[in-house]
């Protein structure tokens, strides 16, 4: 058995913080402590959905040229999307221990706030392991394609809020 160590989480408890302990196992690493992929092939494929988003807070006179498609560069929100989708489909590619999957689907949404804009992303697959890092990804480079298209008329612009929102798994795929 592991000794148990301090976790990054908290717990509330009575109106205190206090640490919570639990076994400290990293799922890619091995024994010795070296990168090492996970090994799935004993697990059945699933139908699998994860949802990341991520924040750009622009300025008002941005947000307005994007609204207006007023930019050099051309259709922001649409590069965006695009760029997004890409990017959840190289996920394997851009990080190291990450498996190859099918994904069956991959959206990119928006929604325009007063101080930036929040994208939502979407992944689906029936695999082996979840889709959370191609969310993720696509979030994140969806928000990096926005601040390239907008860098020349804001200087202010600031990429936050890049999270895992849900994640789910479902058997009786029939697989």
């Amino acid at each position: 058995m592991q000794p148990l160590r301090p976790s990054l989480f908290l717990l509330t408890v009575n109106c205190s913080l206090s640490i919570a302990y639990r076994p400290m196992n990293l799922t890619h690493t091995d024994d010795q402590g070296r990168a090492s992929m996970v090994d799935i092939s004993a697990k059945p494929p699933m139908s699998r959905e994860a949802v990341a988003e991520a924040f750009i807070k622009l300025q008002g006179d941005t947000l307005a040229l994007i609204r207006d498609n007023g930019l050099k560069k051309g259709d922001v929100l649409a590069v965006a999307r695009i760029a997004g989708i890409q990017a959840a489909k190289q996920t394997q590619m851009l990080i190291p221990l990450c498996h190859q999957i099918a994904l069956s689907k991959v959206a990119v949404d928006f929604e325009m706030t007063e101080h930036g804009i929040r994208i939502i992303t979407t992944a689906k697959t029936i695999a082996q392991t979840g889709v959370e890092m191609e969310a993720l990804t696509a979030a994140s480079i969806t928000a990096l394609t926005i601040y390239d298209m907008c860098k020349a008329v804001d200087k202010t612009m600031r990429i936050t809020d890049v999270r895992l929102v849900s994640k789910v798994k479902e058997s009786g795929t029939g697989l």
